[in-house]
């Protein structure tokens, strides 16, 4: 099997991920992932697609970060995987559907508009 990429994108967060057989490796940046993300609950975000289609221990992935926080880097990181193993097995992308794991969060931070404190907030009302 050759290495198959894939694209993932969340808030400002963009993850590129390369996919061969392997033993189960993930490296973040050249960083394992343990060490990337210290929190189990974000390697836990990282691998639900992975242990969803129990291929955990068959693929290496290799990933290059950039951008966003430790939230939004874990989630684009998870829809990556999830493209590329519906790269390797189209079959697969009905179950990776329903867990939610193929569609693109497209929720983006409102910009601040000018003449008020924050995007939405409005500086207080006095009427005297």
């Amino acid at each position: 099997m050759e290495v198959i990429n894939a694209l993932g994108r969340r808030k400002s967060a963009v993850a590129r991920v390369f996919v061969s057989e392997g033993t189960g490796k993930i490296i973040i940046n050249k960083k394992d992932l343990t060490q990337y993300f210290p929190s189990p609950l974000l390697q836990y975000v990282v691998k639900q697609p992975l242990n969803k289609l129990e291929v955990a221990e068959k693929y290496d992935i290799k990933v290059n970060l950039n951008g966003g926080g430790f939230t939004g880097q874990s989630q684009a990181l998870r829809l990556a995987i999830a493209r590329a193993l519906v790269k390797i097995n189209p079959e697969d992308k009905k179950t990776l559907r329903a867990e939610g794991f193929m569609t693109r969060d497209s929720r983006e931070v409102e910009r601040k508009k000018p003449g008020r404190p924050k995007a939405r907030r409005r500086f207080q009302f006095s009427k005297r």
